[in-house]
């Protein structure tokens, strides 16, 4: 696999090995050695699911402490823009972000540390995105900020008519009204 280093420290973009010929192709989704070795140790402890259509953009979110989680995320159909926002107090990158498009066909992962907001958007009909987390989900610890802040200067590229956003997605707070729970 090979590391892709972004402009903020400790977000990754992941390519894995890809081995194809006529039958179709193979590759390592995950290697716990390779991971330590070229990004840190990490023990994923649930792995998540979701199906969205076109349009569907989820997030940003993140767990507050002490339930925080590092993701490492990927979509295995379709296409997806996929999003990290620095949240951390004091970050030289706070409120900056990472996007990355993440296919089915270019089989690109990306890490997400913990101190980070995260979302996506689905760019092709319908999308299916996988992430491991390293922590379990605790709900009493949800958190987000607004997916559509201007001011976070990110291109979903989904005209704002066609965004299908949940109830709960709606209501998070801008950054600028927002009380970080995390320090750098």
């Amino acid at each position: 696999m090979e590391v892709i280093k972004t402009k903020i420290e400790g977000v990754y973009i992941i390519e894995p090995k890809v081995f194809k010929d006529a039958r179709g192709y193979f590759f390592e989704s995950f290697s716990q050695r390779d991971f330590e070795e070229k990004v840190g140790k990490i023990n994923f402890v649930q792995d998540n699911e979701s199906m969205s259509s076109y349009g569907v953009m989820r997030g940003l979110h993140f767990q507050r402490p002490p339930y925080t989680q590092s993701k490492l995320v990927r979509c295995v159909r379709g296409a997806v823009l996929d999003v990290a926002v620095d949240i951390r107090k004091g970050s030289p990158t706070y409120g900056q972000h990472v996007a990355v498009e993440l296919t089915e066909d270019n089989h690109r992962q990306f890490f997400i540390p913990k101190g980070f907001a995260h979302g996506f958007a689905v760019l092709s009909e319908t999308a299916v995105f996988q992430y491991k987390c390293d922590n379990f989900y605790a709900p009493q610890a949800d958190g987000g900020i607004s997916i559509l802040d201007e001011s976070l200067g990110i291109d979903w590229r989904i005209p704002t008519d066609k965004a299908i956003l949940s109830e709960k997605d709606t209501k998070h707070p801008l950054l600028k009204d927002f009380e970080t729970p995390f320090s750098f």
